[in-house]
């Protein structure tokens, strides 16, 4: 098989992941800031799944700092930064006590900003990257000029917003369960 389609269904294929990172992130923030109904299950499902990644990520900053000193101490600063701003963003989350269940609506500038770290991390990532990789020559890793440990806090903040923030809806949806409960299903004839 010649080279040249392969290398155009490369540049193809990267092609179109560059164009899907933008518009997964619009679409990120319209799905982040729709109002939903509290569903216990969801937020168990999601809780239980933020905080496998979360460990996994923590494991993976562990070993990172063999080779990049400074990134467990950035990861972890950056999870503990994204806990404070998840019990923010339960503070700002409006809720509602409607007779089909709790309903809520997480705060728009929140989820902005989030979205917003993660579009600036890729950014300056792929920039300090490229720059690393064409100037390095001073004695260190081209991986660590390009910023690594700060990518990782970035994602570890991400991580914590989520894993706190999904910790409170399942508690909230719990709690309104308990306070409400339903009335019995009728029985079919």
């Amino acid at each position: 098989m010649p080279l040249i389609p392969i290398i155009l269904i490369l540049l193809l294929c990267v092609g179109v992941v560059v164009l899907a990172i933008p518009l997964g992130l619009v679409q990120r923030y319209r799905v982040g800031t729709a109002r939903r109904v509290g569903r216990g299950w969801v937020a168990a499902f999601n809780f239980v799944l933020a905080g496998s990644s979360a460990a996994v990520f923590v494991w993976v900053a562990a070993l990172t700092n063999f080779w990049l000193p400074a990134a467990f101490k950035f990861s972890l600063l950056g999870l503990g930064a994204g806990l404070l701003l998840g019990l923010i963003g339960l503070l700002l989350t409006r809720w509602e006590r409607t007779p089909h269940g709790l309903h809520y609506t997480p705060n728009r500038w929140l989820v902005l900003c989030a979205v917003a770290a993660v579009a600036a991390r890729l950014i300056y990532g792929w920039l300090r990257g490229w720059y690393a990789w064409q100037t390095h020559g001073n004695g260190t890793s081209w991986l660590a000029a390009a910023g690594i440990p700060g990518s990782m806090a970035v994602g570890a903040g991400v991580l914590g917003y989520y894993l706190a923030y999904w910790a409170g809806v399942w508690w909230r949806v719990r709690r309104h369960q308990k306070m409400s409960p339903r009335a019995p299903l009728a029985r079919m004839p």
